[in-house]
């Protein structure tokens, strides 16, 4: 994407600087055509121009961009910058997994947890009968429990696993078969990431730089290569991309096959049902609805009639699974010593309390959300009452961290806790199969397990002031509305609630004051003055459907 100078325009340069001033960016519930006075569609915002973190870091290239810099116009346009900023952050993740490589995962004890380098993959490969040439889903896996005969993974997934063994090079010994298969799975997931931060560079078309903060993400690298999630992440990406381009249908084709990577996308779903319920949008929701359950069904239905038991070991298993490492619960568990009874119960039950809230926010909003603002505090309430929160779901939010709340500041102090998290568990890890003698007890391990919930809850308050002060909103400061939205972006309200409902009475009503909008409280005193009294034909006479009052009278 190419893009004129940067744009030279008035007011305050920084949100921040905006803030300081006074500034505040008018709240008003949009009740007919759209305001377009917002910035030009071809003007790139530069984040050193907006973000006190961004400006101080680029101080290491030289400075923030000058008044005359063009910027996109040279080869190095932002998805190529970002591609291989990605890269190199993944290549970093691959180092750091090394001690493992080289025999961390092939040896008893604690090693793989005392270099915070574990992964599922190269496990999985034997575990998961890959090495002995068994097929997801139909075979049953060696050494399989009776809650868990066959693949506990999605479909896609299960194929994409199925795929790097199919790549991985026979022969050789168990340890190096097991190596070659995460390497390929790295490459792959590797391209996922790559797909991912280029589908969040184009879903803020003004915004394309807001996606380096998924490119350099400290948990992109530390997580990315423990399990598969990188497949769904990048599939829910290209999704949020289609559809803030207003390619409704293949924005649902791309939650159904995310869905069938991975459960959390299908959440999604929900934003998009309140926005378009808000806007009035009932084509395009049908049509992404229709698109997720016909790509779903499409990908899942052959493994349904092939072998329905493996198909549904996913599903069974994570109900029968009990509370587990990372999640409020294991807390609860540890400190009483015992599980607790319905437990899936009190999950269904804060997820739903946790939706409805959400809904009527976004329904009562005095403006409405941002797409991916909804879409980050409905996949961080799944996350946060989960019964089980293992360090790569962090990934899941990433790309709607980047989009709902582009400041470095906060980003980085929620994936200061993640790190923190990530290092905790491993720790404690260590400590418990290790003999004690190295890593972290119980009590610095909730500690750490409090550190990410309250990191994610902090980033989730933040969200939600921007939805209630959009002043505040990095993204709608400077006059726009949801550039992710797609046809939402723009869209007049059609149903609200709560204070929303009250500001698009109280705007009707003004519509009607014969002095604007700011005095149409006062209309009652003038409606009986005279032509004398007020100098014209008097405060009703301009009332559609009010009689015009007679001189005298």
């Amino acid at each position: 994407m190419t893009s004129s100078a940067r744009d030279e325009s008035t007011g305050p340069d920084r949100p921040e600087e905006a803030a300081g001033a006074g500034f505040h960016a008018p709240v008003a519930v949009a009740t007919g055509p759209a305001d377009r006075t917002g910035p030009q569609p071809d003007t790139v915002v530069v984040p050193a121009d907006e973000d006190p973190v961004a400006a101080a870091g680029s101080e290491v290239f030289g400075g923030p961009p000058g008044r005359r810099a063009l910027l996109g116009v040279s080869w190095w346009i932002p998805a190529r910058f970002l591609a291989l900023a990605v890269i190199l952050t993944s290549v970093l993740g691959m180092m750091q997994k090394l001690p493992c490589y080289d025999g961390g995962w092939f040896q008893a004890g604690s090693p793989q947890y005392v270099h915070a380098c574990y992964s599922d993959i190269p496990h999985l490969f034997t575990g998961r009968g890959f090495a002995d040439g068994l097929h997801p889903y139909v075979d049953k896996i060696p050494q399989g429990s009776p809650d868990m005969q066959y693949l506990e993974y999605p479909v896609l997934t299960g194929l994409f696993m199925q795929v790097a063994a199919w790549l991985t090079p026979g022969g050789g010994t168990g340890q190096q078969q097991e190596q070659w298969f995460w390497v390929i799975n790295a490459g792959l997931l590797m391209a996922c990431a790559v797909v991912a931060v280029v589908a969040i560079s184009r879903t803020h078309r003004r915004r394309p730089w807001d996606a380096l903060l998924f490119a350099l993400a400290p948990c992109l690298a530390l997580n990315s290569t423990i399990n598969w999630d990188l497949l769904a992440v990048a599939l829910a990406a290209v999704a949020l991309a289609c559809w803030s381009n207003s390619k409704a249908v293949l924005a649902g084709v791309f939650i159904g096959l995310a869905t069938a990577a991975k459960l959390y996308p299908v959440l999604l779903l929900g934003p998009l049902l309140v926005l378009c319920w808000r806007a009035g949008r009932w084509r395009e929701f049908g049509q992404a609805l229709g698109g997720a359950v016909a790509a779903w069904l499409l990908v899942n239905v052959p493994i349904m009639l092939a072998n329905f038991d493996g198909w549904a070991t996913f599903y069974t298993f994570s109900k029968h699974r009990k509370e587990d490492f990372g999640s409020f619960w294991v807390i609860l568990m540890q400190n009483r010593g015992v599980g607790l009874e319905n437990l899936d119960t009190y999950i269904a039950l804060l997820l739903v309390l946790c939706a409805l809230a959400i809904g009527w926010l976004a329904l009562s909003a005095p403006r409405r959300p941002r797409l991916a603002q909804l879409g980050f505090l409905i996949v961080a309430a799944f996350v946060l009452t989960n019964k089980v929160y293992s360090p790569q779901y962090v990934l899941w939010l990433i790309p709607l961290a980047v989009l709902a709340r582009p400041r470095w500041r906060d980003f980085l102090v929620w994936q200061a806790c993640e790190v923190l998290y990530t290092l905790g568990i491993w720790s404690h890890l260590g400590f418990v199969t290790g003999g004690k003698q190295h890593g972290i007890g119980d009590s610095w391990y909730h500690f750490a397990v409090a550190l990410h919930l309250l990191g994610t809850l902090y980033l989730c308050a933040v969200i939600v002031r921007d939805i209630l002060l959009p002043d505040r909103d990095p993204v709608r400061w400077d006059g726009s509305d949801d550039p992710s939205g797609g046809v939402l972006d723009g869209a007049p309200d059609v149903f609200v609630l709560g204070s929303a409902r009250r500001l698009k009475e109280e705007a009707t009503y003004a519509a009607y004051a014969p002095a604007g909008a700011e005095g149409w409280l006062n209309v009652p005193e003038a409606v009986g003055s005279t032509d004398e009294e007020s100098g014209e034909g008097g405060a009703g006479a301009d009332l559609p459907g009010l009689p015009r009052p007679a001189a005298g009278h």
